[in-house]
């Protein structure tokens, strides 16, 4: 007769859909170490244009409107977003990197990028972009609106 075997171990239950339990994989995370607040909406859309780019390059999706129709989005939906690639590549860095949001809306919102993204100067483009920056900082201390004039095409450096 074999001899009885008792095997001690942690045992992780999670909760999953539905009330249903789940094993866990041991590792318990504890909602301290997580980031507070969120990725901001054009940083996202940011690594979904480079995305999306890899996808077409590679033969994966054979055009942008066929994104379009997988996503279920307008085709110019798309191009908005594909216009994000059209930003310089450290600005590009910039907008995947911005600070997370922790309430509100979203400081830098695409209707403010699409204008710089379609300068075709990247001099022009950085200038834009530090002119926008500057704006939200000062709007966030007067609670002001945006100068359109960082936003307009052909602005210049004030």
């Amino acid at each position: 007769m074999s001899k009885p075997v008792t095997i001690e171990c942690d045992l992780h239950v999670l909760r999953g859909p539905k009330g249903r339990h789940e094993l866990g994989n041991g590792v318990v995370v504890s909602a301290a170490e997580f980031e507070p607040g969120r990725v901001p909406r054009v940083a996202r859309l940011m690594a979904l244009a480079i995305r999306f780019e890899h996808l077409v390059r590679t033969g994966q999706v054979a055009s942008y409107s066929q994104l379009a129709r997988l996503g279920r989005v307008s085709r110019a939906r798309i191009s908005q977003v594909m216009n994000l690639l059209l930003l310089a590549p450290d600005l590009q860095e910039q907008v995947l990197y911005l600070p997370r949001v922790l309430h509100g809306r979203d400081p830098v919102q695409m209707q403010y990028l699409q204008p710089i993204a379609l300068e075709w100067d990247w001099r022009q483009q950085r200038r834009r972009w530090a002119c926008l920056l500057r704006d939200l900082l000062r709007q966030e201390e007067e609670s002001g609106k945006i100068d359109k004039n960082c936003l307009e095409v052909g602005a210049r450096q004030r």
